[in-house]
């Protein structure tokens, strides 16, 4: 017999589906609701998804997927902030990728764990 999997705390499970949820937004934004004029789909695809995938090599410890993803998530807010501050059109895109940016990136600072003071 195995050992059952740990329980994973309801606040990594935040990151998790926040973590899901930009992947998503990635998709439509750049896939369907504002593909690029310039730049062919499936480059800006690759460019915005792949590194999103990157942390489910790590995905059996959820706290260094996340952290892995958290990292990554740095990227995807300036790049919200850029788009919100740049284009009227995708603003509100752009709003959600901050939010959910934001929401990972506290989910993982949530989740760790301070040592007590000596």
């Amino acid at each position: 017999m195995s050992a059952a999997a740990p329980a994973v705390p309801p606040v990594y499970r935040a990151g998790l589906a926040a973590w899901a949820a930009l992947l998503a937004l990635q998709l439509v934004w750049h896939g369907w609701l504002a593909p690029s004029p310039l730049l062919p789909t499936w480059l800006v695809l690759a460019l915005t998804v792949l590194p999103l995938l990157l942390p489910l090599l790590a995905i059996r410890d959820v706290r260094r997927a996340l952290l892995w993803t958290g990292i990554l998530a740095l990227f995807y807010f300036s790049h919200g902030v850029a788009e919100a501050w740049s284009a009227a059109d995708t603003r509100w895109l752009a709003g959600a990728e901050i939010a959910l940016t934001l929401l990972l990136i506290g989910a993982l600072g949530a989740g760790v764990r301070r040592k007590p003071a000596h």
